[in-house]
């Protein structure tokens, strides 16, 4: 029997992917440069270490930029970008039939507390969920399973007993190697990943009727 929802936060519930990707592609076009889609995917729920954009526009364009100013015009642009955007569609009415449902919320992101919290805070949605687990509580992030497992262990559900919203495919591994039930939801910057070992793979939330992929997971007496 489900208990629990576990959402992924970055491109699930808000869409900081797209503009993140955009803002990086601006960065290499100003240095006669190209940063590639499926480059960029690498670090998609996952971070830095993973893939550096500062390290690959060096290699790209054969000398060293200055990081300390692009960081900062990235990051002016990237959170004007970010305060304009809304919750993912699907996300509000999933988390309605969810609590409707009498099941726990959670998420497990490989972004940092502050920065899910804040955005949570600022869409009104921080209220719904009981456990928030993030980078600050794992010494490894996305693909490893580690904030998965802290979060069922927080929640006090088995794997079995939860199910898992991702947007990337190290979200999905993540999911999978933590033995838990996960759902692809792809958006415009993962549409493309190879999302083959997810359960299941919808186009939106707003697609997803959570009372169907329940009776699905539970057993028959």
């Amino acid at each position: 029997m489900v208990k629990a929802i576990i959402f992924d936060f970055d491109g699930t519930i808000l869409d900081t992917e797209t503009p993140d990707f955009h803002c990086w592609q601006s960065v290499f076009e100003d240095h006669g440069s190209q940063l590639e889609h499926d480059v960029w995917c690498q670090v998609v729920g996952t971070t830095w270490d993973h893939f550096n954009p500062f390290d690959y526009l060096e290699e790209k364009i054969g000398r060293q930029v200055d990081r300390e100013d692009i960081h900062k015009i990235h990051k002016q642009k990237f959170h004007e970008l970010i305060a304009r955007e809304v919750p993912m569609p699907g996300v509000e009415s999933a988390l309605a039939t969810a609590q409707e449902l009498g099941l726990r919320l959670a998420v497990a992101t490989s972004s940092q507390r502050y920065w899910v919290e804040g955005h949570l805070d600022r869409l009104g949605l921080l209220q719904h969920f009981e456990v928030l687990m993030t980078a600050d509580d794992v010494e490894r992030v996305k693909p490893d399973p580690a904030l998965y497992v802290q979060t069922l262990k927080a929640l006090g559900v088995e794997a079995a007993e939860a199910v898992a919203f991702e947007d990337s495919v190290n979200g999905v591994k993540a999911a999978k190697a933590a033995g838990i039930y996960c759902i692809a939801i792809p958006n415009s910057v993962t549409h493309r990943m190879d999302f083959s070992h997810a359960d299941h793979r919808v186009s939106s939330l707003s697609e997803l009727d959570i009372k169907e992929i329940l009776a699905r997971l539970t057993p028959l007496e």
